[in-house]
């Protein structure tokens, strides 16, 4: 008997990339198998997201052109799930009837199930409301279908109890609950046991977790000290924090646990103390260079990264000339800049009578876009000629007679390939040559490590 295969497109965040790991993971146990194409696969998942209107679009675009494959196809299902199905569950059934089954961020785990009920009984929506229950939203993803087998997402919290004005993932994520640390280790140990050497800890607002767990303070130093520990883990990422949060202790544990990468992303949103008051955000800007410059001086060569909206509502010229201004002192190593998007909910979108021309969002935006890039491109000629360690991800999509890997800065380095090329997973130096806004480029010096993983673990596909 021939298995049923599945194929899941992705939509937003980190987040959404692991929920999508996990669900792949779900689907195999239940006895389907990835496809490589779209028009091979009997069940196809859209997981999806509601930060941006784009992702709106996107979702809506892809559900029409399913249309015509699924009339050719009865057999096919498709199913929405995530952030936008939590929100609008009735009107991805108005707008795309053909749409077998619509469930949540709080019910992952009953994808396989939902589809079977709807392969049976026709369409079903199920989407659960109000806080988390149990573990749903919690389980450990040792099952996950991963896309690099020697990395892995592991969440360690999910929703967010802050109010920004532009933000609807309180909405659709509920409350802030994290899960305890001695799980979280515990998966990263059975993690390091498959072969996994770097890990990314995953949540809305890291520098809060634990504390809906003590009532006291966050906990988010103490795990990045534990999983630090962690035997066979070399490299630990995290995202998000938030500024308001970062506190002297964190600091402290990224300096002192060698295996925390010397990376930080730390969303400024708005360089203007006005702007970010009407985000509430809860800092202002001299409070945010003031975190950032302590960051700095406790963790030596720290790349930094951040999240810039342009446009917000009512945003002065005057405004966007202060984030200017932050953004040239901040000196990123990149940045994720977004034009602003109402989303219905937020404070924000009911500001309608102050959004913000399109032509003069537009020029406001590659006027950042040039600072960014500025500081990017300094910032990567300052690493040529300096050797970095690279976990090696394979050839390169751009550049196929070269490899590809990221540095421990979280920077995408493409270099040369020389006799005993690095496979996959392992670690390799590799000295800088060339340097570009977006990545380096150098020559492979020698192999450090080899990769530790057992095997080929399925991609997700999408």
């Amino acid at each position: 008997m021939v298995a049923r295969t599945f194929l899941i497109r992705t939509f937003g965040c980190q987040m959404n990339e692991h929920d999508s790991e996990r669900l792949a993971g779900l689907l195999v146990a239940d006895g389907l198998e990835p496809a490589d194409r779209l028009e091979d696969a009997d069940v196809v998942v859209f997981n999806t997201c509601c930060i941006r209107e784009n992702a709106d679009n996107r979702l809506y675009g892809q559900l029409g052109r399913l249309k015509t494959l699924r009339q050719r196809r009865p057999e096919m299902q498709i199913a929405v799930g995530g952030c936008l199905a939590q929100k609008d569950r009735e009107l991805v059934r108005q707008r795309a009837g053909h749409v077998d089954v619509v469930f949540g961020t709080h019910n992952l785990a009953r994808a396989p199930a939902l589809l079977r009920q709807a392969a049976g009984h026709g369409p079903v929506t199920e989407v659960l409301d109000g806080p988390i229950g149990d573990a749903d939203e919690h389980a450990p993803a040792l099952s996950a279908v991963r896309e690099l087998p020697y990395a892995a997402w592991v969440t360690i919290q999910t929703g967010c109890d802050n109010s920004c004005a532009f933000c609807i993932v309180p909405s659709v994520r509920g409350p802030e609950v994290s899960r305890p640390l001695s799980e979280v280790v515990d998966e990263v140990r059975g993690l390091a046991r498959r072969g996994v050497v770097e890990v990314t800890l995953l949540g809305q607002n890291v520098n809060s977790y634990g504390r809906d767990l003590t009532r006291r303070r966050p906990l988010f130093a103490d795990l990045l000290r534990g999983v630090g520990g962690v035997e066979g883990i070399r490299r630990v990422r995290f995202t998000s924090p938030h500024p308001k949060d970062l506190r002297p202790e964190t600091v402290a544990a990224m300096a002192e646990t060698p295996a925390v990468c010397p990376q930080l992303h730390l969303p400024l949103q708005s360089g203007s103390d006005r702007v970010l008051a009407a985000m509430r955000r809860g800092y202002t800007a001299e409070r945010y260079l003031a975190r950032l410059a302590t960051a700095r001086a406790a963790v030596p060569d720290l790349a930094v990264t951040t999240d810039i909206i342009v446009g917000f509502p009512g945003e002065t010229d005057d405004d966007f000339e202060a984030t200017l201004a932050v953004v040239a002192e901040a000196a990123y190593d990149s940045a994720y800049t977004f034009i602003f998007s109402p989303r219905p909910g937020t404070r924000a979108a009911a500001m309608s009578d102050r959004f913000v021309a399109d032509d003069v969002v537009a020029d406001r935006f590659e006027r950042l876009r040039a600072v960014v890039e500025r500081s990017a491109l300094a910032a990567h000629r300052a690493r040529v000629g300096l050797v970095e360690e690279v976990l090696v991800e394979g050839p390169s999509r751009r550049r196929p007679s070269m490899l590809t890997g990221r540095s421990s800065h979280g920077k995408l380095v493409h270099f040369a390939p020389a006799a005993g090329q690095p496979p996959p997973g392992s670690f390799a130096e590799v000295r800088v040559t060339g340097a570009a806004p977006h990545h380096l480029v150098g020559d492979l010096v020698a192999i450090t490590a080899p990769p530790r993983h057992r095997g080929r673990i399925p991609v997700v596909a999408g």
